[in-house]
């Protein structure tokens, strides 16, 4: 016998949000399924707000700098990543989480459950049209740069230890590696 698992919606994921079925859960919506997240050890939670200041600090204005909050990719699909770099739209966000188009770039940091950030979610990403992600990955010290998104593939992937790097959305804002790691 075959089974079937019920795929949900982001408005059914909403309602059951909104209904409270899901409170004191720490989950997301992945290709319609109710996905449980890892959670944040130490390291992971220090660098990714130290990162998130530094980003803030070089864009300014440029971007809204979203930590651990929900994108609304698809139908199926409304991960938490744990930085969001999204047009800075205000209150328009009141309406909506934001959606592929508002994205410039995101990034995970991830140290005991890579294969979900470096496979599974690069799927998702590249399916919604994410132009860039990234994967800083604590364990080895390494950022992996995730770019070109076609047919649900990214064509270009970098592995970065040091140096700098600039996301395609703000070609002229050079980020320092290092800083990803605390360095």
């Amino acid at each position: 016998m075959t089974k079937t698992l019920a795929r949900w919606t982001v408005e059914d994921y909403h309602r059951m949000v909104e209904a409270g079925i899901l409170n004191g859960r720490q989950v997301e919506l992945l290709n319609g399924e109710i996905v449980e997240m890892t959670p944040e050890g130490i390291p992971h939670a220090y660098y990714s707000d130290e990162t998130a200041d530094y980003l803030q600090k070089l864009l300014g204005d440029q971007a809204k700098i979203r930590e651990a909050k929900p994108i609304t990719l698809s139908d199926t699909s409304e991960p938490e990543p744990d930085i969001t770099i999204a047009q800075p739209l205000g209150a328009v966000y009141l309406e909506h989480h934001p959606y592929p188009e508002n994205i410039r770039w995101l990034i995970g940091f991830s140290q005991s459950n890579l294969t979900k950030d470096l496979e599974d979610k690069t799927k998702i990403y590249a399916a919604a049209g994410i132009q860039e992600y990234w994967v800083v990955n604590l364990r080895d010290k390494q950022l992996v740069v995730f770019r070109s998104p076609v047919n649900g593939e990214y064509q270009s992937r970098e592995i970065l230890t040091d140096g700098v790097v600039s996301p395609f959305a703000f070609p002229d804002v050079e980020i320092q590696v290092s800083r990803l790691f605390g360095q």
